[in-house]
């Protein structure tokens, strides 16, 4: 953690609810918007298992809170900093814009929101990859990369059924961008386990040797994931998957098709990587069939998630963006 940089109040929303359980780990105290039926804006905790730190303040409450920065993650949030705290981010108070995504459509000329906003200047542009970083057109944003990270879940893996997992959450709406429509290769050369929100449905339609799980909450999802032998990453053009990150920490094998980050921070002896599904197929088909094999891929893939992905480097990378930000304010 950068030295002696802690005891911030940071706005933020409840966005992506992973991304948020290591992002409100941190030192400061993390003000969330909340109020009643939740929605987009005002979700709150919602029922998440978060530090005491992370609090829940009402719309009408945040104008009196003292806040020290505002980490805006979709545009709207830009006038609703605004709205709630009768400041500008920016401006009149110090803020940062968190883009989770790849750009879309057009992936080498899209043009991100904040780049073409008022607050360009003023407001840093923090990417989750390389990647991104390098695929958005960023315009005259400061921009910086905080990878992801993650507390360490523990080795999980057992493997014991001989059958693939994926964590695909709306596997049918966002076929393309997930790669949910490839599961029908993997699922003819063994079963395909699916677990998200809309998997069964999913499934369903699709058949072909896949199973929907459901939408599982953790640690039981993290459980049932771990018993199977391999666990399948299909995204196209996604921003490196908190879900393939969690597999390796949990001592999985993993067989990614190599897109966007994936094809540069995957190493192939935890697994396989590669854009060539035939390849993917056979390598899944092979764990399945080896237990040993899959356990020393697996063992590397743990090492690898907790040398590059953990949860300090991860604050201590925050830290070094809210020390910089708040100091140029």
């Amino acid at each position: 953690m950068a030295q002696g940089f802690s005891g911030l109040s940071i706005l933020v929303w409840h966005v992506h609810g992973s991304w948020m359980t290591a992002f409100v780990s941190g030192s400061h105290r993390y003000v969330i918007p909340a109020g009643p039926g939740g929605g987009q804006w005002l979700r709150g905790r919602a029922g998440r298992a978060w530090p005491a730190t992370a609090i829940e303040s009402s719309p009408a409450a945040l104008a009196s809170e003292q806040i020290d920065l505002v980490v805006v993650q979709r545009p709207e949030e830009l006038a609703l900093t605004e709205v709630f705290l009768g400041r500008r981010p920016g401006l009149d108070v110090p803020a940062v814009y968190v883009e989770h995504n790849a750009p879309r459509p057009g992936s080498a000329d899209a043009v991100h929101p904040l780049a073409q906003s008022e607050y360009a200047r003023d407001i840093p542009l923090v990417h989750v990859t390389h990647f991104n970083r390098v695929m958005w057109d960023n315009g005259p944003c400061q921009t910086f990369v905080v990878e992801h990270g993650i507390a360490d879940p523990g080795v999980r893996y057992r493997g014991d059924l001989p059958r693939m997992a994926a964590m695909i959450n709306e596997p049918g709406r966002r076929a393309r961008v997930t790669g949910s429509d490839m599961l029908r290769d993997f699922g003819a050369v063994g079963p395909v386990d699916l677990f998200g929100m809309g998997s069964q449905e999913f499934a369903g339609a699709v058949g072909g040797g896949i199973t929907g799980k459901g939408d599982l909450a953790p640690p039981a999802l993290h459980q049932a994931v771990a018993r199977r032998r391999v666990y399948v990453h299909t995204a196209r053009w996604t921003s490196l998957g908190l879900s393939l990150v969690e597999a390796m920490y949990m001592g999985m094998p993993v067989v990614v098709f190599a897109a966007t980050e994936a094809a540069s921070v995957i190493p192939p002896e935890a697994g396989c990587v590669s854009s060539d599904v035939g390849t993917l197929t056979a390598a899944a088909e092979g764990f399945m069939h080896d237990r040993e094999m899959s356990g020393v891929a697996g063992k590397t893939a743990r090492q690898y998630a907790q040398a590059r992905f953990g949860l300090d480097r991860y604050l201590a990378d925050w830290d070094v963006v809210f020390a910089e930000v708040v100091a140029r304010q």
